[in-house]
């Protein structure tokens, strides 16, 4: 049985730099890929953090740059985010008082189920199974604190 470590506040504890290690999995047709970098949890202006992702994306052997931006906003309860796209769009809520947390994002005809899990301090995991008429993946990534 895995054991979660509760966090009482995600903005405070995501905040800085981390490690990320990214498998990614097409169910449907057996490919797989991997992206290697680094997540940045910076200040946002009006409170919350700004998520900036990049690193190296090698999908059927071809490596590319890859890089995300999301927003965490401070959540409804105190200690929980929102998480909301680049763009304002909503994403999911995130809650990980107990150390673990699911969370759901349907797009279009497609459902994404993330599963966020904390480990310790300085380890943290999202497991995103994407399912629907267009995708079949799962996307594993781990997280380790830099700072």
């Amino acid at each position: 049985m895995a054991e979660f470590w509760p966090v009482p506040d995600v903005l405070a504890h995501l905040a800085g730099r981390w490690r990320v290690e990214r498998s990614v999995r097409d169910l449907a047709s057996g490919d797989a890929g991997r992206f290697e970098g680094v997540t940045v949890f910076g200040p946002l202006d009006g409170g919350g953090l700004l998520h900036e992702e990049s690193g190296t994306f090698t999908w059927r052997g071809v490596p590319r740059p890859a890089t995300r931006t999301l927003r965490f906003l401070p959540g409804r309860a105190p200690g929980t985010a929102r998480v909301r796209f680049a763009d304002g769009r909503p994403f999911h809520d995130l809650d990980l008082t107990s150390g673990r947390y699911v969370a759901d994002h349907p797009c279009a005809a497609d459902l994404y189920r993330g599963e966020f899990t904390v480990r310790d301090a300085g380890h943290w995991r999202t497991v995103w199974r994407v399912g629907g008429p267009a995708k079949d993946l799962v996307l594993t990534t781990d997280y380790a604190r830099e700072d």
